[in-house]
């Protein structure tokens, strides 16, 4: 009965240390895009990653609840009887306008954080880009 008392109570501290296990993992910082995971940066480059990530966010925020409660009213106006096409327009344009801003907002990022990067680095993250898209080239084109 000890024995097993031990052996379960073994497994059970186990299986709560799995979490902080997971989290002692190295990985990427978070908040970084993929195109930077990798990539050795100092310090002077991190806080300029930093600043410009999270100027951005506000407002990629507020695009992100337009474009989700535009989608939320024209699933509603959607299955509801009283639906309107004109309404189900301008809800749909809504939407893809703040898509387009969201788009357009990660493209901006991009920049900003690739005029971080010496050459070297930018062409050790084109490197990585292509390798990461090359498969999906490929897929498609068979």
């Amino acid at each position: 009965m000890k024995y097993l008392s031990i052996t379960v109570s073994l497994l059970l501290l186990s299986a709560c240390s799995m979490p902080l296990l997971a989290l002692a993992q190295q990985g990427p910082p978070p908040g970084l895009p993929p195109f930077l995971h990798g990539i050795e940066l100092n310090e002077t480059q991190q806080d300029k990653v930093f600043a410009a990530t999270y100027a951005q966010a506000p407002e990629l925020r507020e695009q992100e609840k337009i474009a989700f409660k535009a989608h939320e009213q024209l699933r509603a106006l959607a299955a509801s009887s009283a639906y309107d096409d004109a309404k189900a327009s301008a809800l749909a344009n809504t939407a893809a306008q703040a898509m387009a801003k969201i788009s357009l907002l990660h493209a901006r990022l991009e920049q900003q954080l690739l005029a971080v990067l010496t050459p070297e680095q930018r062409q050790q993250a084109q490197q990585r880009d292509d390798a990461r898209q090359s498969p999906r080239h490929l897929q498609r084109a068979e």
